[in-house]
């Protein structure tokens, strides 16, 4: 495919770097002690901008719990939707999300990443307050497809930043922005339960109206961080660049990485509809179970992020992890599967117990997307290529519980277990796939240090190369 990686003084890209690193982990006995989670989100990997972008995502996330928490209510009280106009407004608007990371990556080969989120956030203000003067279905579609399409661009410029500004340190990046949205996320949901407990149709609207308005405040912080220059593919590597390495559309290999991650994401699926679901329909495990298990993914995000990203450093060892999803998600489906013929405390005990195991799988998925997605693909192409990338969870959002509900849960206990099988099988074909690409990378990166006079390093030194 022409890929090649194009090398600068930091070992990245653009001005912050986000370099790939091939070889294995030092030693447990060289290696620095980690600091704790509060002294490593005081001074991140990044500096300046990257504390300011954790604050953005704080308050992001918070206003995403409240919307994410009242939205259903606020359509059936307030505007006297249907369950099935309700569900339709939902699925459409996410199937139009799913555009949004493409076209912000595609924007950010030629705009900052600052610009593009200001405007996604700016966007947002818009929508979210036009709700409560938009009455019917189709105004209301509009104005939430809108807020959901900008939603996943600024996701995915999220990503982008992250490699920009932390570079070789991005995974612990994205283990202290994952602590940071799953705080905001709890928070945002306990002032949504404010709100339903007051239950009027002014309070939903001006819950709504104040969390359209809080993405002005998350907007300046964005604005506070430093402008980086877009890094064009045509200025970072002019000689062996070509224009089909550089489109993640003509990219079988990247696209196969993408096309296994949305099956590598429906953890995501399996704690907000498939645990809910099947605890209500197919066990006699009281119905304090679901918010439980809610907590419990909460808690384990916030607490166990941090040590698992300390385990899973670089990129083959996150393509090695992706087996150890598939292994968890298959013994969180297996006690799904057996929760359905037992008593109500036997039942609820075991999905708590899935919900963990499950937690614990997605801990370990959102590091392996995050760093294969970046060390997939080439640098000087990054923002494009994570912009394909990003569409691996906004499909897995809009189709995950469609399958889940239609299939799996339909199918019982054989279904889960389906699931979990298909899912670690995958898992060994990500592993496989991408190791290989990642030791082509090596081999293309080493001609084009010997055709350019550059001393190669040896393989498994850990030396930092430039995202590949």
């Amino acid at each position: 495919m022409g890929l090649r990686r194009s090398q600068s003084a930091d070992g990245g890209i653009g001005t912050g770097g986000t370099g790939r690193r091939t070889g294995t982990a030092p030693a447990a006995a060289d290696a620095p002690k980690r600091p704790g989670t509060l002294a490593q989100l005081r001074h991140p990997p990044g500096g300046h901008d990257a504390r300011r972008m954790l604050a953005a995502l704080f308050l992001d996330r918070v206003g995403n719990g409240v919307w994410a928490s009242s939205l259903v209510l606020y359509f059936t009280v307030v505007e006297h939707l249907s369950a099935r106009q309700i569900g339709a407004l939902l699925g459409v608007a996410g199937l139009v999300g799913i555009a949004g990371p493409p076209i912000a990556g595609a924007l950010a080969e030629r705009r900052p990443v600052r610009s593009i989120l200001v405007a996604c956030h700016l966007m947002r203000v818009l929508t979210l307050c036009a709700v409560p003067l938009c009455h019917g279905f189709v105004p209301l579609l509009a104005a939430t497809t809108a807020t959901t399409l900008c939603d996943r661009g600024s996701k995915t410029m999220e990503i982008v930043f992250a490699g920009q500004a932390a570079g070789e340190q991005r995974a612990t990046y994205r283990a202290l922005s994952r602590v940071v949205m799953n705080a905001a996320y709890a928070l945002g949901a306990g002032l949504a339960a404010i709100a339903v407990a007051v239950g009027t149709s002014r309070v939903y609207e001006v819950v709504v109206v104040a969390n359209g308005l809080s993405y002005l405040a998350v907007a300046a912080m964005v604005l506070r961080t430093s402008r980086r220059a877009p890094m064009r593919a045509s200025e970072a590597s002019p000689k062996t660049a070509t224009a089909r390495g550089r489109n993640p559309w003509r990219d079988a290999g990247y696209l196969r990485f993408v096309l296994l991650d949305i099956f590598l994401n429906l953890d995501d699926a399996i704690l907000t509809v498939g645990i809910p679901l099947w605890a209500v329909t197919r066990t006699d495990a009281p119905h304090a179970v679901i918010p439980a298990v809610m907590v419990i993914n909460t808690l384990m995000c916030v607490f166990l992020q941090m040590p698992v990203s300390a385990r899973v450093v670089g990129a083959r060892p996150a393509a090695r992890a992706a087996c150890w999803y598939g292994v968890a998600l298959l013994a969180g489906c297996a006690l799904i599967a057996g929760s359905g013929h037992t008593g109500a405390a036997v039942a609820t005990v075991t999905l708590l117990l899935a919900a963990a195991v499950v937690t614990g799988a997605e801990l370990v998925r959102s590091l392996v997307s995050w760093e294969l997605a970046v060390s997939l693909a080439p640098a000087d192409a990054q923002a494009s290529y994570l912009g394909v990338a990003g569409m691996a969870q906004a499909i897995e959002r809009s189709a995950g519980p469609v399958a889940l509900t239609s299939g799996v849960l339909a199918a019982g206990p054989i279904g889960w277990l389906g699931l979990g099988t298909v899912v670690t099988g995958l898992g060994v074909v990500q592993r496989r796939a991408s190791l290989r690409r990642l030791d082509r990378l090596d081999r293309l990166d080493r001609l084009d240090r010997r055709a350019t006079g550059e001393s190669t390093a040896p393989a498994g030194s850990g030396a930092p190369a430039a995202v590949a």
